[in-house]
């Protein structure tokens, strides 16, 4: 289905609130389009985009649509919703973001970054690197890059760098030249149902990669090794710390401020290693999202000393394991991690490099239903922590019934991780426990995607 926006229109965004919406919002701006929008509250996405004098409604108002002659929604938009019930009556043409995106992006050479985790980082991990080389991309990512301040830029080459959404099926949507898929993990099995159907979905974006492009795929997940057996476009490389991977991690070393890897490459018609290639980040997931940017620049032919140079002087992005601040000895620390693979992962590369402090998780789960379908996994996630703060669960407009009591999960966490727990009611019984305890060689790592970055920054 083609569209064509005459710069006459008016482009109405529902939710453009969301990192994802507000960041679409501000390339289309950016391109020329009118564009507008609507959303519940202020926050920083919204202040950004009246920034750029983007008129911007604080409720959801059938009145909101006025002159509006298109619509785009994010996935968080309920069907009741009057500004959508009045779209339909006056039958403008209405697309997700993730069709709204494909349709701008079309004419660019893409690289999408996708997977169930680690997407922005990786994306922006590749901006540093598209930045070192003078390229100057446009950017469209889930998270808000230090290195400007916001989630998307609108450059002026015709490459374009773009974290894709897996969440509602809309990745497959976007056209690319190369892809990374960083892993495939039980996330967003609402929408999809099952592991298999999740997997089935990622088969079929690989199977969408050009003849004259290349998916890059990580090697050590198990789940996409099982996907790719089943997919017949075998246009891809693989990376990790398997031998056999095609950009083969090594000599790997981890330390408070950054991490060291070497990648020795084995492709048709390159046979090299590229040393001591070195970010501001701990984590072995972290070295895997950053060989797979690596492998793509490498590919496309950017040289050594330059990606060694973009990935060296990354900036970082907000939420992804940020340093907040010391007091009495005690580190704070602010991490978006909301699945039990991100939590064990953060706590693996914590545990690797702050051996001697007492590792404090503050937990706030993230949707009754996640905690409800993932609560076993989640109770084994904490192993590598000493103690877990537990708060009450963000619920994120959802309103089903969590099924058993929430005491039972506590007592499930403390069992199969073998931690310490602490049970809070809010962000005052955080505080008072804090100034109770908050001293020593300890540090503290506030996860969650709801309200608890806004709690550790309070503290």
């Amino acid at each position: 289905m083609k569209i064509n926006l005459g710069k006459r229109e008016l482009i109405h965004f529902i939710g453009i609130g969301g990192i994802g919406m507000s960041g679409l919002a501000l390339i289309m701006n950016g391109l020329g389009f009118r564009v507008q929008g609507s959303d519940i509250s202020e926050n920083k996405n919204i202040d950004r985009l009246k920034q750029k004098k983007i008129p911007i409604f604080l409720n959801h108002n059938k009145k909101n649509l006025k002159n509006s002659t298109v619509l785009v929604i994010s996935t968080a938009i309920k069907k009741n919703n009057p500004e959508l019930v009045q779209a339909k009556k006056l039958k403008l043409p209405i697309y997700t973001r993730g069709e709204m995106l494909g349709h701008i992006v079309s004419l660019m050479k893409n690289i999408v970054v996708t997977g169930s985790h680690g997407k922005t980082t990786t994306t922006s991990l590749l901006s540093s690197i598209f930045g070192s080389a003078k390229l100057d991309p446009t950017i469209i990512n889930g998270g808000v890059l230090n290195s400007f301040g916001n989630s998307a830029k609108l450059g002026k080459s015709n490459w374009c760098l773009i974290e894709s959404d897996e969440s509602d099926g809309s990745f497959l949507k976007i056209p690319f030249t190369y892809s990374i898929i960083t892993n495939i993990d039980a996330e967003h099995l609402d929408f999809y149902k099952s592991l298999e159907n999740l997997k089935k979905n990622f088969s079929s974006f690989i199977e969408k990669t050009p003849s004259l492009g290349k998916t890059f795929i990580c090697i050590d997940d198990k789940n996409i090794k099982e996907v790719i057996k089943k997919t017949n476009n075998k246009n891809f490389y693989t990376y990790g710390l398997s031998k056999d991977a095609n950009f083969n991690i090594t000599n790997t070393l981890q330390k408070e401020k950054y991490s060291e890897f070497n990648l020795k490459i084995k492709i048709p018609g390159s046979k090299k290693e590229i040393k001591k290639i070195k970010i501001p980040l701990i984590g072995m997931h972290n070295i895997k999202n950053a060989a797979s940017c690596a492998a793509v620049a490498f590919l496309i032919g950017i040289n050594d000393k330059t990606i060694k140079e973009g990935l060296k002087n990354f900036k970082g992005v907000q939420r992804r394991f940020n340093f907040l601040f010391k007091k009495n000895d005690a580190l704070f620390f602010d991490d978006y991690a909301h699945h039990p693979t991100e939590i064990s992962s953060v706590l693996e590369g914590v545990k690797e490099v702050y051996k001697k402090r007492e590792i404090i998780c503050i937990f706030q789960p993230h949707r009754i239903s996640r905690v409800k379908n993932l609560k076993f996994e989640f109770s084994r996630s904490f192993k590598k922590a000493d103690t877990v703060i537990l708060c009450p669960i963000y619920k994120a407009s959802e309103n089903i019934k969590l099924g058993f009591a929430y005491e039972k999960f506590a007592k499930l966490i403390i069992k199969n991780s073998n931690i310490n727990l602490i049970k809070i009611e809010n962000e005052d019984s955080l505080k008072k426990l804090i100034k109770q305890t908050g001293y020593g060689e300890k540090i503290y790592i506030g996860m969650g995607a709801g309200s608890i970055s806004n709690w550790m920054r309070n503290l």
